[in-house]
């Protein structure tokens, strides 16, 4: 098993490992490149006005990360045509379908850029070339392959004529029609093949060489070589369904539904989660992905080790279907709790309607590990992850929980994603994130912003004013917008636009969205009017910065609208992080078969 991942940049170790794999691959496959080319690589992927064209690489994992093969494509993007660089696999590597996995994606992400073309270079195979024998059967394989997708060399052009006198077999130019059956016009191809020649060949092909190239084109439409290797071609018009591997991990807690009160009006319920996958199902923007088990030590790295106790056993201490609610508050005094368990849900609790039972640990347990697991995905070089949990986290403090939250699991993954650089967190439930606001408020090196509510109208009531903006070295690191009770989407508009600025200016290498699905319409816990073409709007807003980006459900409660509200969140969220590509992929339901 393998899977095909773009490498969207090289801020990531994973990336970076992998772009250096790629170079040694290239410096392995293909001997005469220079080394200059080679070492431009990483520089091409994340700056494309030099050369007026950019360079996408894609890589081949096997399910232990192992390297297997990579593809770099060139989009031209005035141009709307992509050219295949490179396309190689490892050598113990061929014959596993490799080859074709990297060729069909890059096919489809050609056809995503909306562009019109795909061409490639490929060695000829004619005696006149003179190729050695053993090179020969190699040149005659890769153009089966090619011709396998319809892919076949232009003819009847000077574009096989040798930059110098002593070379050998210069290149044919490749042609793909991409599936459409559009034919090439000798206008179009001039321009064309002059990019390829100035851009791609910067400062090798003299003017002389490249006009008396880009002249020879004079049939229209353009000449495409007949069938030799393939008796009766079928081209293969690339998917049109979202690539695998930009697909958005999905993470759900496969245990939540444990964590079920029954009580009356207790709206933290299991039909939460079953409402939002009836909508995300629709999209298909999703894989969903294993929960991957975590360490104690990143839960207690952000919450006090007593309180993390005390979780476990009261938990472990409670009957099956009985639920306790805290009842006392004392003023607290860090050194003297109260003795009795059942009387210490007050001490650490901030409210009298999050219920603690035998459940509620294990299920908060497993929430923290979904959200740490979508971290990993980031880490690994997935630019989108997305925890869909319950119970949600961002109302439990250090050393406290309440709000429905016992661990605030989108502080803990930003904590563990914070030891590969900086963190931002974006906070849009309705309610303020009181906890996550706690956990990190004297850090510099974790931004927190928080959307909400003014706490004069809404839970939690005692946080998340304006002038709440961090202590030591924390100062300025903590920004909250409170926000009417009742208010136009152009007026939430403006407070996500300055937080995006002020994450822009903090430039994290990763994004922690704490998603609250309550500040739609109707919602019980709410009183705001968003629609889900709001959430869309402010998806795509948010997925525009083009950061990697984790998001970790918090609240949202109507469930009628569960689904397709987050839905229209994470088609905006997909087409921001991916606005390079069309609207091919634009997050709609699924054509039934």
């Amino acid at each position: 098993m393998f899977r095909i991942r773009r490498i969207h940049d090289r801020t990531t170790r994973a990336n970076k490992a992998a772009v250096r794999q790629v170079q040694d691959l290239l410096r392995d496959r293909f001997v005469d490149e220079r080394e200059e080319t080679i070492l431009k690589i990483p520089r091409a992927l994340g700056d494309p006005i030099l050369r007026k064209y950019r360079s996408i690489i894609f890589i081949a994992e096997g399910s232990n990360g192992s390297f297997l093969g990579a593809a770099i494509l060139l989009h031209f993007t005035d141009l709307r045509f992509c050219y295949l660089d490179y396309i190689a696999t490892s050598n113990e590597k061929s014959g596993r379908g490799i080859g074709s996995a990297l060729y069909e994606r890059v096919r489809t992400e050609a056809r995503a850029l909306m562009c019109k073309w795909l061409f490639m270079e490929a060695l000829q195979e004619t005696p006149e070339a003179e190729p050695a024998p053993e090179i020969m059967k190699d040149n005659i394989s890769r153009l089966r392959f090619y011709e396998r997708y319809g892919t076949r060399p232009v003819i009847n052009t000077k574009y096989e004529t040798p930059l110098h006198a002593e070379d050998r077999n210069p290149p044919y130019l490749l042609f793909d029609d991409l599936g459409t059956g559009r034919r090439l016009r000798r206008n179009e191809a001039r321009t064309i093949v002059r990019a390829i020649l100035e851009r791609k060949y910067r400062g090798l092909c003299p003017n002389d060489y490249v006009e008396t190239v880009v002249s020879s084109f004079h049939d229209d439409p353009v000449r495409i070589r007949e069938p030799r290797y393939i008796k009766v071609p079928h081209p293969v018009a690339p998917a049109t369904e979202v690539p695998l591997d930009m697909r958005i991990p999905l993470i759900i807690n496969d245990k939540h539904e444990i964590h079920h009160v029954h009580e009356r009006g207790y709206v933290q319920s299991p039909v939460r989660i079953r409402s939002i996958m009836k909508g995300l199902d629709q999209s298909g923007l999703f894989e969903k992905v294993r929960v991957l088990k975590h360490p104690d030590r990143e839960i207690t790295s952000v919450h006090e080790k007593d309180f993390v106790n005390y979780l476990r056993t009261i938990c472990e201490k409670l009957p099956e279907g009985r639920s306790v609610y805290p009842y006392v508050f004392p003023i607290r005094n860090k050194a003297r709790p109260p003795r009795e368990l059942l009387v210490r849900a007050g001490y650490y609790c901030i409210d009298t309607f999050t219920p603690l039972n035998r459940n509620a640990y294990l299920a908060a347990r497993r929430a923290v590990d979904c959200a740490l697991t979508g971290a990993d995905r980031l880490l690994k070089g997935d630019m989108l992850s997305y925890a869909l949990v319950r119970p949600p986290g961002h109302h439990a403090g250090r050393d406290y929980f309440g709000g429905f939250c016992y661990f605030n699991s989108a502080a803990i993954a930003a904590n563990r994603l914070s030891r590969e650089g900086k963190v931002a967190i974006l906070d849009i439930d309705y309610h303020h994130g009181n906890g996550t606001q706690d956990i990190f408020y004297d850090r510099d090196d974790v931004l927190t912003l928080s959307i909400h509510c003014h706490p004069k109208f809404a839970y939690p009531y005692f946080t998340g004013f304006k002038e709440e903006t961090g202590v030591g070295k924390g100062i300025g690191m903590n920004i909250n917008h409170p926000l009417p009770e009742h208010l136009e989407p152009s007026r939430y508009i403006e407070a996500l636009s300055s937080s995006l600025r002020s994450i822009k200016r903090f430039s994290p290498d990763h994004l922690v969205i704490a998603l609250g699905l309550d500040t739609v319409k109707g919602d019980p816990t709410g009183s705001w009017d968003l629609s889900g073409a709001d959430l869309e709007t402010n998806g795509r807003m948010i997925g525009g910065s083009r950061i990697p980006t984790l998001v970790v459900q918090e609240g949202g409660y109507r469930t009628r609208s569960l689904g397709s509200n987050a839905r229209h969140f994470f088609k905006g969220l997909f087409q921001g992080m991916n606005s390079d590509i069309s609207m091919i992929y634009s997050g709609s339901p699924k054509s039934k078969k």
